[in-house]
């Protein structure tokens, strides 16, 4: 299969259980898969993705945040303690991954892949990178690290992509 040819739904991430996580599971739904880090200066963005997950949940999108430790060594913690401090603080009910590389040779494929798809500018640079798939699981756009998730330009995009 080529690069091309290729859905976010060829590819898989460990979940916080430590069993696959299969991608392919959000078939037919609008995912966001965000990079995120729980000692960042963008740590805060976990309430915006949470209120954009609870605003479209129910009408097709799904969030799944990846922590990573990528950026600034800005997740240090272990599975367990990265679960509680999301729900804790944020309130966090979307699924999240365990811990992943997002970045470089050794990222993990679906990150391979998209940057691929968004090019050497849409590769993620900082925790809270955002990568935007179609209902088929197509890539569709990427957001940087600053972009809200309740800006106009993410919720706009989300929207359009589920009403298609």
């Amino acid at each position: 299969m080529t690069a091309a040819a290729q859905t976010l739904n060829d590819f898989s991430l460990i979940g916080m259980d430590g069993k696959s996580m299969p991608l392919n599971q959000f078939k037919d739904k609008v995912v966001l898969l965000v990079n995120t880090a729980s000692e960042c200066g963008f740590t805060p963005q976990y309430e915006g993705l949470e209120k954009l997950w609870e605003k479209y949940k129910d009408k097709g999108l799904v969030i799944v945040g990846v922590p990573s430790n990528d950026f600034g060594g800005q997740e240090p913690g272990k599975k367990e303690e990265i679960v509680t401090f999301c729900k804790l603080n944020y309130g966090v009910t979307f699924p999240l991954s365990d811990k992943t590389v997002v970045s470089g040779q050794g990222a993990a494929e679906v990150y391979k892949w998209a940057g691929a798809q968004a090019g050497i500018l849409g590769t993620p640079k900082w925790n809270f990178h955002k990568y935007l798939f179609s209902k088929k699981g197509e890539f569709v756009d990427w957001f940087s690290t600053p972009t809200e998730p309740m800006s106009e330009k993410i919720v706009a995009a989300v929207e359009k992509q589920l009403s298609e």
